[in-house]
């Protein structure tokens, strides 16, 4: 008896480019999980090519490239894209703002999936999120930061918001791929650099140049990252295509927040244990002149149009929020290391 015929299913080949260095653990591996899940998901009808920063295109390109059609999706940092609107930080991390859970809590159910499709839908891209790293540090410094006056004229790799609250208290920012970052430090164009955390630092070497180690990290208290389609691309796919995708990029988004803090914390007593790693707190005064300028920051980057109803929706779910917060992971951390 002939068996029953298989169903022909025609293949989607798609090129991701992404704004990471070849190989790095954590976020590099994070755009590779997309893709293998989306051709494990879809059966392998939908095949991805992962083109790490600069394969194809460079870091900082990566959002054109899939706008003009040239790529099909991208993995990356929205705030990497503010020169196309002062809103799109919201979407990854700004200063002060939200935690990991509350970013996935407002885009998921508090309106901002819906503002992030209206922005990013007026250059001809859906996006989601496909990545979180949790709580970034502040920093690694080759002088100890005492005072206000120590970031005067500070030259430091800090990208969206954050970058924008160094300058607003004397300091410069400098946009460099992570990919440079290193040889940044090595030749002194920079004097301190910011990437993600222990992790994915460790693997990228700062720690050789750069002792100091600050924390918290003030400007990305929760970093979202995304995976951007082509909107024709998306268009073009049927419901159960589409929701592949999505169901892809909501997996590893998960998957990621667990690794990172998990990595993060193996890699700190590396960095402490193995090769002297000094962690420093920033000073009080600092953190008091940083959080003020921050909300000026915020508020700029939201003054009129769609960018303020973002920033509107964004201070909305952030407020609400921090009442849970602040009862309960917040409560409950000061609770378990005062008793440990």
């Amino acid at each position: 008896m002939a068996g029953t015929p298989a169903i022909s299913r025609s293949r989607r080949r798609l090129n991701m480019v992404t704004t990471w260095p070849k190989g790095l653990p954590g976020l590099g591996e994070a755009a590779e999980r997309v893709a293998q899940r989306i051709m494990a998901m879809s059966d392998g009808v939908i095949e991805v090519k992962v083109f790490a920063a600069g394969e194809l295109v460079p870091a900082f390109e990566c959002f054109d490239a899939v706008a003009n059609g040239s790529a099909d999706m991208y993995h990356g940092a929205e705030y990497y894209w503010t020169a196309k609107s002062s809103a799109y930080p919201f979407f990854t991390a700004v200063p002060f703002g939200m935690t990991a859970q509350e970013i996935m809590g407002w885009i998921d159910f508090g309106g901002g999936q819906e503002l992030w499709d209206e922005i990013s839908g007026q250059f001809g891209v859906k996006a989601f999120q496909a990545a979180n790293s949790g709580h970034q540090m502040g920093g690694w410094f080759r002088k100890e930061i005492n005072s206000l006056d120590d970031l005067v004229g500070l030259k430091m790799r800090i990208p969206g918001q954050g970058g924008d609250v160094l300058r607003a208290l004397g300091g410069s920012s400098i946009a460099i791929p992570g990919g440079e970052i290193y040889q940044s430090l090595q030749t002194g164009a920079i004097d301190a650099t910011e990437w993600v955390g222990p992790w994915n630092d460790y693997y990228l070497g700062f720690y050789r140049e750069a002792p100091y180690y600050y924390g918290p990290g003030f400007h990305e208290p929760g970093s979202s990252l995304a995976c951007g389609i082509n909107r024709r691309v998306w268009d073009s796919m049927n419901p159960g295509e589409q929701a592949t995708i999505k169901a892809a990029c909501e997996s590893v988004n998960h998957t990621s927040l667990g690794e990172f803090t998990y990595q993060n914390s193996v890699h700190l007593d590396i960095l402490t244990r193995e090769h002297g790693v000094q962690l420093r707190s920033f000073p009080p005064e600092v953190v008091k002149a940083m959080a003020e300028a921050a909300w000026d920051v915020r508020a700029a980057s939201g003054k009129d149009g769609l960018e303020k109803r973002i920033y509107d929706s964004f201070e909305k779910s952030l407020k609400l929020m921090r009442g849970w917060s602040s009862i309960s992971d917040g409560a409950y951390y000061a609770a378990r290391d005062s008793n440990k």
